[in-house]
C-alpha cells in the first residue's frame, strides 16, 4: 500500500512539474506577443505620419449628427493634445466608466475618426490629427455653443 502511495505521489509531482513548464511556455509566448503586438503600434504610427507627410488630403468626411453626450465626449477628444484613457474620459464628462465604450462606438459608427492605441493593459483614444484640422477649418461636426445650452 505504501508503495503504491509512493507512485501516486511521484505521477502527481510528474503531473505538477509539466504543469509548471507549460505555464512557463505559455508565459513566455505571452510576452512574445506583447512585444509583437507593441512593434506592430510602432509600425502602424510610423505608417500614418507617413501617409500624413504625403500631404494626401483627407477624404470629404461625412459625420452623421451627434447627440449631447456625444459632443461632449467628441470635444473631449478634440481639446486633449494626449490621446485618453476610459477613466480619463470618463471623469472629465462626468459619467461612469462603463458608458465610455458605448460613447466610443457611437462615435466611431457616425464617422468620427478615432485612434485607439493599446498600451500597459489600457485602451487610449484620441482623434486624428488631420481631423482636428479639418474640424476646426469646416466644422464637421457641427459644435455650435447653442448645443450645449
Amino acid at each position: 500500500m505504501k508503495d503504491k502511495l509512493e507512485e501516486i505521489r511521484r505521477g502527481m509531482e510528474e503531473h505538477l512539474s509539466a504543469i509548471n513548464d507549460n505555464t512557463g511556455e505559455i508565459q513566455i509566448l505571452f510576452d512574445y506577443l506583447q512585444e509583437i503586438e507593441k512593434k506592430v503600434d510602432k509600425y502602424s504610427v510610423r505608417l500614418d505620419q507617413l501617409q500624413l507627410g504625403l500631404g494626401k488630403p483627407l477624404d470629404k468626411i461625412s459625420i452623421l449628427p451627434l447627440n449631447h453626450l456625444e459632443k461632449k465626449i467628441f470635444l473631449i477628444l478634440y481639446t486633449e493634445e494626449a490621446a485618453l484613457t476610459t477613466e480619463e474620459i470618463a471623469e472629465k464628462a462626468g459619467i461612469s466608466v462603463g458608458l465610455v465604450p458605448e460613447y466610443i462606438t457611437s462615435l466611431a459608427q457616425k464617422n468620427v475618426p478615432l485612434q485607439r492605441n493599446f498600451c500597459n493593459q489600457q485602451f487610449f483614444f484620441s482623434l486624428e490629427r488631420q481631423f482636428k484640422e479639418l474640424q476646426a477649418k469646416e466644422n464637421l461636426v457641427n459644435l455650435s455653443l447653442q448645443s450645449f445650452m
